[in-house]
């Protein structure tokens, strides 16, 4: 099996026939395979893009990226949130240029076409000559914003650009059956950590934290998890690992508890951390060797969310992915 990206060949197989075992260094540094896989992958999958509590009113509009492609997130006068190309359909100017609340209207700052939270057209001055005039052959109904496919599930939203991914239910089945009794309803988000510009191709943090072998080697200082006490989650393209401790075995004020730690193919990472914690990254690919990552922290509707404790958790938190990138921006150095 080979894949051909801009003039190179990349082969799954080795000189002497045998399969290879994990992707050539090219897959991590290559820009013409970041290409690829933007159009084959993150253009045709279900794609992780944000939170729905980033979008708390009726009228927030938040614009974000995938695939290089320019979207805006829409929270709807029924309180629905939808996914539009960030383009006006007049001379394809990008509408939203930072997240805000429209009020009702998402209108072009250049010549004032305006769109209502559904993504109709309402509105285009002066097209026709005079104000409210439209040239003959030209409809307000047939120039609204393009829609992408969005779905929520909990506080995570999804996109598929090119509208032909399998079905939402069957993608986000695979993470149900691994969460099954236990009620995400319960958790509330109460800290976000932002990190811009790891210098790391993005398959490298999500490869990161799906394996436990390092975990007793770079976190040794937040957690102790024996490494014999894990085992591998693979569930269709639900990958990741668990642990379950023991009462003895669990530390208090350190990450020494039973634990899932789970993917959705491409870029969807979900941690749980019995009893009362839930971390999510959404890693967002900038360039074949540049990720930018956010981790959101949940925590229990009935656990300790004063200030202090919500400091203490993101702090600890923010160690461990500085000890995780330092790794990941060697392993993109490696490559």
């Amino acid at each position: 099996m080979t894949q051909l990206t801009g003039t190179r060949l990349f082969s799954a197989f080795d000189e002497n026939g045998k399969i290879r075992h994990g992707l050539p260094s090219v897959a991590y540094t290559d820009s013409d395979f970041y290409e690829l896989e933007t159009r084959q992958l993150f253009a045709r999958a279900w794609a992780f893009i944000g939170f729905a509590h980033d979008l708390a009113q009726v009228g927030d509009v938040m614009p974000v990226h995938v695939a290089g492609m320019p979207l805006v997130l829409v929270r709807g006068a029924n309180r629905k949130i939808r996914a539009f190309h960030n383009v006006c359909r007049h001379r394809n100017l990008k509408l939203v240029a930072e997240p805000r609340n429209c009020k009702h209207t998402i209108t072009c700052p250049y010549h004032r076409w305006s769109y209502d939270l559904e993504g109709n057209l309402k509105a285009a001055p002066y097209f026709g000559g005079e104000k409210t005039e439209l040239p003959d052959d030209f409809s307000l109904e047939d120039h609204g914003l393009q829609e992408v496919s969005c779905r929520l599930f909990h506080d995570w939203l999804f996109v598929n650009l090119s509208g032909d991914a399998q079905g939402f239910e069957t993608y986000i089945a695979p993470l149900k059956k691994q969460l099954a009794g236990f009620d995400l309803d319960d958790f509330v988000a109460v800290a976000s950590l932002e990190f811009e510009a790891i210098k790391t191709n993005w398959k490298l943090l999500m490869e990161n934290f799906i394996e436990p072998y390092h975990v007793q080697f770079v976190h040794k200082s937040t957690t102790n998890q024996p490494l014999v006490d894990h085992y591998v989650v693979a569930d269709a393209h639900c990958l990741g690992s668990a642990v379950d401790l023991t009462p003895e075995q669990v530390k208090d004020g350190t990450l020494s508890v039973s634990s899932r730690y789970l993917t959705l193919f491409p870029n969807f990472v979900l941690g749980v951390y019995y009893p009362d914690q839930i971390g999510v990254h959404l890693n967002q690919p900038m360039s074949a060797g540049k990720t930018r990552q956010r981790r959101e922290i949940y925590l229990h509707k009935n656990s300790d969310q004063s200030a202090e404790t919500v400091e203490k958790i993101r702090k600890l938190w923010e160690s461990v992915h500085k000890e995780d990138h330092a790794m990941c921006e060697r392993l993109q150095e490696g490559r």
